[in-house]
This record gives C-alpha cells, sequence and structure tokens, in this order.
C-alpha cells in the first residue's frame, strides 16, 4: 500500500475535523459503552434577533463540557451569564450528568465559575504564553423526577 506525502492545511479545516471528530466519537463509544452524546446550544437574542449571549458544548457518559460561554460586553455583569451556566447545567442534570466540565483563560473568566461553585482542578501555565488556561469541575446533585399530574399541561 503506497501512502502519500502528509498534506498540512492551515485556516478552515472543517472536512477535516468533521471526519476527526467521527473517527475519535466512534472509537471512544466502542471503547466506553456510551452512546448517549448530545451537543447543545442556548442563546440570548436582542429585537434584531442577533445573539448577544450563548452557551454551547455537549454531555457525554455522565458528563457536561462546556465548550464556550459569552456575553456580549454590553451585557456583561447583568447576571446573563449566570443564567446561561445555569441553563447548561439543567441540561446536564437532565440528560442525568454528575459533573460539568469547563476552561477558562486567566484573562477570561476564572472567578466567575468560582464564584459559581466550580471548583479547580488544573491549571495550564502559558497557554497562550504569559497567561494561563484554568479547567473547572462542579459535582451536580441529580435531579428528583417529578411524577406527572393528571390533567396538567408539560412546562414550556
Amino acid at each position: 500500500m503506497n501512502l502519500r506525502a502528509i498534506e498540512l492545511q492551515r485556516g478552515d479545516c472543517q472536512e477535516v475535523e468533521a471526519f476527526l471528530s467521527d473517527r475519535i466519537h466512534e472509537f471512544n463509544t466502542k471503547a466506553t459503552g456510551y452512546f448517549d452524546d448530545e451537543t447543545f446550544a442556548a442563546v440570548q437574542r436582542n429585537e434584531a434577533g442577533q445573539i448577544v449571549a450563548g452557551v454551547s458544548g455537549h454531555t457525554w457518559g455522565g458528563v457536561c463540557f462546556i465548550a464556550s460561554l459569552w456575553v456580549s460586553e454590553a451585557r456583561r455583569g447583568t447576571g446573563l451569564g449566570a443564567a446561561l451556566l445555569k441553563v447548561a447545567e439543567q441540561n446536564a442534570r437532565e440528560r442525568g450528568c454528575s459533573v460539568v466540565l469547563v476552561s477558562s483563560h486567566s484573562f477570561q473568566a476564572p472567578g466567575f465559575y468560582v464564584r459559581m461553585g466550580y471548583e479547580q482542578q488544573a491549571v495550564i501555565q502559558d497557554h497562550p504564553v504569559g497567561h494561563a488556561d484554568h479547567h473547572f469541575a462542579k459535582r451536580l446533585v441529580p435531579p428528583t423526577p417529578r411524577p406527572a399530574q393528571c390533567g396538567s399541561a408539560p412546562a414550556a
């Protein structure tokens, strides 16, 4: 079998990233037996329909990973970040997750996650150079299922 030379791509590599992610996903699910992965996102939009804040990530194997949490500069300090984080945590509980993971660079909002009950697990210095990447975890208490009541409409 003749192999071609290794090709380096820079910039837009979405096709390769999607392919690799799918292969790693296949391996991970077979290796662990967890086939419950699901992505999520929650946003708030302004009157014009533009996103002014949002959170996204995925759940898998009892763990929720928050990939991104962003609030526009004009809306920071209003409690919107905390509200988005609570939505992500509630989604994690509903998905049966027992822990939420998130990272924040030193110049972003590590103090926010501490205030929200997250415990620092690790710090990677010089990521990026001159700064640090803080990794946090928060243990969740599983939700108590509420019995359905006759004649009641599901919550919106």
